[in-house]
This record gives structure tokens, C-alpha cells and sequence, in this order.
């Protein structure tokens, strides 16, 4: 029913992912395969929905309606089977505002909080552009999969570490964490008095055979330390409208959050981002049950690909996001040499690894949220660049 083929152009539209490929990489006709932003046409169910609020002429202050709340429980509900109650729900003009918001409401200067990389970059400066201290705990990398590395967790407790942040689903390694993996956390964090900060933005983009599991969903327990940040922006493309919600059970952590927001006017957000995000959640379910199908094709013309022609390049396959964490180690290059050869050899331009911090180096991630056609050509001219 959807046209995922279709190819768009996006250039002069003031596209972050298109027109600032410059400013990025130092050209401009690099495919750009970076930003999690996808290529795909805004569904229409969106757009009208836009459409019909612009048919009024004014455009002021405005509030969130109960169709609004209602459509994200409806959602989570059916999509995860997770019920959550309205009062619950508090706004975020974003999930990357929610980090630095929840970092203010939760952590004082000079406490620590937990990160576990390599992972998106904005948890890093979260934490640092607080003066927090930031402390890592790396995932560990096994033949099979990336995983938590629980004894490193539990000598990184102290008195002074308050918080952990985890990407849940994982960004960029595309782990969708097991409820086993994820109760053994929630263990941790409970008996010694952390809260948990789970970004769950990429929590509908989970790929076939996988599931998402929401960590405050898990028990009582789990819900009293969770704050989950949810977003319809990468599930249907919404990003340029700022609009997130951010699910906490616990009625202390949600005055601390609100306390935060309201305190810096954060809280009222935009007409075309609710409009956006109840239709999204509305009428949503079939698009992104295709979407997801076309993804897995691109994921698995990557996996054949490098298997039969780039045997240098080792794409792990990933459990949920659009994004795939390709292993390019064995080409013998170092962080910035390897980003510049996929740029001036290859014409791609991607995400170097290390900018995700430990264990990154030597890595890419590449955004597989495009046309066939585009993930072809990269390939090509990859392909092209190595056999040079």
C-alpha cells in the first residue's frame, strides 16, 4: 500500500540530513546515510491531519487533549502490552531535551551518572554539560552479541552515582534487550537507590522475531526507579516537530520531572506536534508494520552483500532500529582515517564509530531508513572504493 521505492528529494527544503552534508563532511555529494532521519514520505493520515488544523487561521497557545493522551496508551498498550495510566504521562519537546531535563531534576554537580557505550552520543553531553560525572560502563562484545556487563555495573555503584541511562532498544548496536537481561539491571539499580533513565524512542522499530520489552513494565519495582522516554519522531519521521512523551510511574520522580519542565517553560509544546503524534498513534499500525518489513529488506541486502563481496566489512545484524553497526575493523584503519575513506574513497557519509565513545572504534553505523535504490548505490560505491 505504500511506496517505500519512492525517492525524494529533500534538498533546499532546510534538511539537516541533506543540506548541511558540507558543514558535515566537508562535501556535498556524499549519500548521506547518518542522522536517524528517515527518506521515506510522511504517511498521509499525518499530513492531512496537518492540513485540516491549518484549515483554521489561528494558531495560538494551545493544550494537549484527552484524545491525545488517549491515543499514546492505546499504542503502548497495543504494541507492547503495557497499560499506563494518564497520569502518568508528562510532555518533552524531545527525547535529547528529556535527557538534559531529567539529568537537572535528578543528579546535583558533581554526582555520577551511568552510561553504557559505545551509545548515542547525547548521552554523553547529558551528562557532561552538567558537570556531572559521567561513568562508563561498556558493553561487552561476544561472538554472538553485545551485551550488559553486570559485575562492571556493580563496581561502578557508589554513594555518589544517582542515575543510569540506557537505550532500550540499544543505539547504536541494535540490541532489543531480554526481559532476563533487563530484570538483572532493574535488580541492580533497586537495591542500591538508582534511578533508571530508559530511552525507548526506537521501541517501535523492532524487527521481525524480537520484542520489546518497556523497562518499567517489568514490576512494581522496575516502575518505581523508571522514567521511559517515548516519541512517535523516529517511528513515523517527526522530529522536526518536537514532540515526546515521557512515562513515569512513580509520583515523586514525576514532580521532580514536572518541577524541571514547567521550570523552564518547556512544557507547552506545539500545535503540529500533537496534532502529529495522535494521528501517528492513531492510524499508525499498518505503515510501520510495513516499514519495518521494507527495513529488513535493506538489513538483509547489507548482510548478503558484505558476506559475498566485502567480506572487510561485517555488519551486525540488528534486532530493532533502522540502523545497522557495521564492524569495518578488519580494514585497518583508525577512527577518523576510516570516516574519511567511506567520505572521499566511497561518496557515503555515515557515523564514525568512536563518536559513541568506548568500544566504538573501528565501527559505523549506517541508516538503512531510505529507498532500496540508495542502499544499492552506497553499497556500489563501497564496493567500488575497497577494490580500488
Amino acid at each position: 500500500m505504500w511506496n517505500f521505492d519512492a525517492e525524494i528529494n529533500r534538498e533546499n527544503t532546510c534538511c539537516i540530513k541533506y543540506d548541511l552534508r558540507k558543514e558535515v563532511f566537508g562535501k556535498a555529494d556524499v549519500i548521506p546515510m547518518w542522522v536517524a532521519d528517515m527518506d521515506f514520505q510522511t504517511p498521509s493520515f499525518i499530513t492531512d491531519a496537518l492540513s485540516g488544523r491549518l484549515e483554521h487561521e489561528i494558531l495560538g497557545y494551545s493544550f494537549r487533549p484527552d484524545s491525545y493522551y488517549n491515543s499514546i496508551i492505546k499504542w503502548i498498550s497495543d504494541r507492547h502490552r503495557w497499560n499506563i495510566s494518564r497520569e502518568w504521562i508528562e510532555f518533552s519537546p524531545g527525547v535529547v531535551p528529556a535527557l538534559n531535563m531529567c539529568t537537572l531534576a535528578y543528579t546535583q554537580k558533581g554526582e555520577g551518572i551511568i552510561i553504557q557505550p559505545p551509545v548515542y552520543t547525547p548521552f554523553h553531553g547529558a551528562v557532561k554539560d552538567h558537570e556531572r560525572i559521567l561513568l562508563f560502563n561498556n558493553l561487552v562484545e561476544t561472538a554472538k552479541e553485545w551485551v550488559m556487563d553486570f559485575d562492571g555495573l556493580r563496581k561502578l555503584i557508589s554513594p555518589s552515582a544517582k542515575m543510569i541511562i540506557i537505550s532500550n532498544p540499544h543505539n547504536p548496536v541494535g540490541r532489543a534487550w531480554r526481559r532476563e537481561e533487563l530484570e538483572e539491571l532493574v535488580d541492580i539499580c533497586y537495591r542500591n537507590g538508582i534511578i533508571i533513565l530508559s530511552d525507548e524512542i526506537h521501541s517501535d522499530l523492532i524487527l521481525p522475531g524480537n520484542k520489546h520489552v518497556p523497562i518499567a513494565s517489568l514490576s512494581e519495582k522496575a516502575a518505581s526507579i523508571t522514567i521511559t522516554c517515548m516519541a512517535p519522531s523516529k517511528t513515523f519521521n517527526l522530529a522536526g516537530l518536537s514532540t515526546s512523551s515521557m512515562i513515569i510511574p512513580d509520583t515523586g520522580l514525576m514532580d521532580k520531572y514536572r518541577k524541571t519542565l514547567v521550570g523552564l517553560h518547556m512544557h507547552l509544546g506545539n500545535i503540529f506536534g500533537n496534532v502529529a503524534s495522535e494521528a501517528a498513534y492513531t492510524h499508525g499500525h499498518e505503515w510501520i508494520e510495513e516499514m519495518i518489513v521494507y527495513v529488513q529488506g535493506n538489513i538483509d541486502l547489507v548482510m548478503d552483500y558484505c558476506h559475498e563481496r566485502l567480506p572487510q566489512i561485517k555488519p551486525l545484524r540488528p534486532e530493532a532500529t533502522y540502523m545497522i553497526w557495521l564492524d569495518c575493523r578488519s580494514m585497518g584503519m583508525g577512527g577518523k582515517l576510516l570516516h574519511r575513506f567511506f567520505i572521499d574513497k566511497a561518496g557515503v557519509g555515515m557515523n564514525e564509530g568512536s563518536l559513541f565513545g568506548p568500544g566504538g572504534e573501528g565501527f559505523m553505523r549506517m541508516n538503512l531508513a531510505c529507498p532500496r535504490s540508495t542502499v544499492e548505490r552506497a553499497l556500489r560505491q563501497i564496493d567500488t572504493a575497497i577494490n580500488a
